[in-house]
């Protein structure tokens, strides 16, 4: 997965509560288990008019210009602002894989729901907690400021604005170390492969049987 150390970009304020998995990718699009190609259909049935099915050509589709992914302000936006309970409901990875594949980087809300939250991190889609005050100082400074940008310094764990003031945010030691590495959870095992092959070799000499099969 993709390295997060230190990401500059411009903000989407997303004001809604409770943003469920099936509003971020809806249920139709769940067909493929690549991790690409699901951007275009990120929050598919409020950033559209008709109903979006798999393959349709979404040049041709209505856009809800009232909702906010569709604002030209926001185009360029890599970190999403949310509220609380942020990827509630299914279990699909798929919805971190389209935000993702939209461009966001980082996601900043008052609570995730905790498989997404998971999810999140063994994707490199970097999830940050702050206080709600916080949060709504930050939703008023977006949207009276085009373009507002912030800088996220994950090392350094502090967000800074473009006041130059910083926010501090708290992460799991575990989460922060395999985002700057650019771990997934096959990257972290593969790190122990050394003491795999060594387990595996001293279990062929111990129990030559469960190999028998094997060539």
């Amino acid at each position: 997965m993709k390295k997060v150390d230190k990401h500059h970009g411009v903000v989407m304020p997303l004001d809604r509560h409770n943003v469920d998995t099936d509003a971020i990718i809806p249920k139709q699009f769940l067909k493929s288990i690549k991790r690409s190609g699901f951007g275009r259909n990120l929050f598919d049935e409020w950033r559209y008019h008709d109903h979006g099915e798999p393959g349709m050509d979404h040049s041709t589709r209505k856009r809800n210009m009232d909702f906010i992914l569709n604002h030209p302000r926001y185009q360029d936006a890599s970190i999403l602002l949310g509220r609380h309970n942020f990827g509630c409901g299914s279990s699909r990875e798929h919805a971190v894989w389209a935000l993702m594949d939209h461009g966001f980087r980082v996601v900043i809300a008052p609570s995730f729901a905790d498989i997404f939250f998971n999810n999140a991190q063994k994707n490199g889609l970097l999830t940050i907690v702050l206080d709600e005050d916080i949060i709504e100082q930050l939703f008023t400074e977006v949207v009276e400021n085009p373009g507002y940008r912030i800088l996220v310094d994950l090392p350094a764990q502090h967000i800074a604005l473009p006041n130059r003031h910083t926010i501090s945010f708290d992460i799991d030691p575990f989460h922060k170390d395999r985002h700057i590495r650019g771990l997934d959870d096959i990257g972290l095992t593969l790190e122990h492969a050394d003491e795999i092959r060594d387990f595996e070799e001293k279990r062929r000499q111990t129990a030559p049987w469960l190999f028998n099969n094997q060539h």
